[in-house]
């Protein structure tokens, strides 16, 4: 299955489930790139468009790039959102058109050389380009648990990629600049928001012997740590933000 397909099947779940962002990233990915009526930013592997809406509830217009049918039609409308159907290695957008461009969850899919070829072409002189992933806090024992079954019941290397991935972007040598922060964040979620946002990965099973036993031990876990019906997830908010030169 190429990576463009995992979630087509997938997609309600995501929707459902993920977790958002701190507004503090968001402020990092915008700082000093003026009046956000004038800025364009490319989000690339929008999914269901849980960045893109945060970007354009700043007043900034989206173009949320997204290869995927059923998460694009899963997204929620909104008016400074225009998605497109094209991928981080082929945007289709036009040469020096934005002047950020964001990957969230997402930047361990690409083609990482191809994709910092098309993000240096579309970005203006001065553009900035940031990679954001939220990554569990396991100094948070629901948060452990839940880390130890994603382990056990894996059936990829997924979680390494994303490391390996966000080391590629922070290595490119086409940064004039670059910072990276961490940023607090958690989400709430009730045992079947629990059960939906693990069907929303992709390297987890969801049917089958291997998903029963997985989901056994999710139900098991909430109710050993759930509080008045919900659990929180311990996140970790890792923004890598990176300029390129004004030309």
């Amino acid at each position: 299955m190429s990576h463009t397909e995992r979630f087509s099947e997938r997609a309600t779940d995501y929707a459902a489930a993920r977790p958002s962002y701190p507004e503090a990233a968001i402020d990092v990915l915008l700082d000093g790139l003026g009046d956000p009526d004038e800025v364009t930013v490319a989000d690339l592997g929008a999914g269901t468009g849980i960045s893109a809406r945060l970007l354009a509830a700043r007043g900034v217009h989206v173009i949320a790039v997204e290869p995927n049918a059923p998460m694009r039609a899963a997204a929620e409308a909104d008016p400074n959102v225009e998605w497109c159907a094209g991928t981080a290695e082929a945007t289709g957008l036009d040469e020096a058109e934005v002047d950020l461009v964001t990957a969230f969850q997402a930047w361990h899919w690409f083609d990482h050389a191809k994709a910092l070829d098309e993000i240096v072409r579309i970005l203006r002189p001065g553009g900035r380009a940031a990679v954001v992933y939220n990554e569990r806090d396991e100094s948070d024992p629901f948060t452990a648990g839940y880390g130890e079954l994603v382990r056990r019941f894996r059936t990829d290397e997924t979680e390494q990629r994303r490391a390996d991935a966000l080391a590629a972007f922070e290595s490119f040598d086409g940064w004039v600049t670059k910072r990276r922060i961490e940023l607090r964040n958690e989400q709430s979620l009730d045992l079947e928001g629990v059960l939906a946002r693990t069907r929303s990965s992709s390297y987890l099973p969801t049917s089958g012997p291997r998903a029963d036993e997985l989901h056994a031990a999710i139900r098991a876990l909430v109710a050993q740590h759930a509080r008045q019906g919900g659990v929180t997830m311990a996140l970790r908010t890792i923004v890598v933000a990176a300029d390129v030169g004004a030309g």
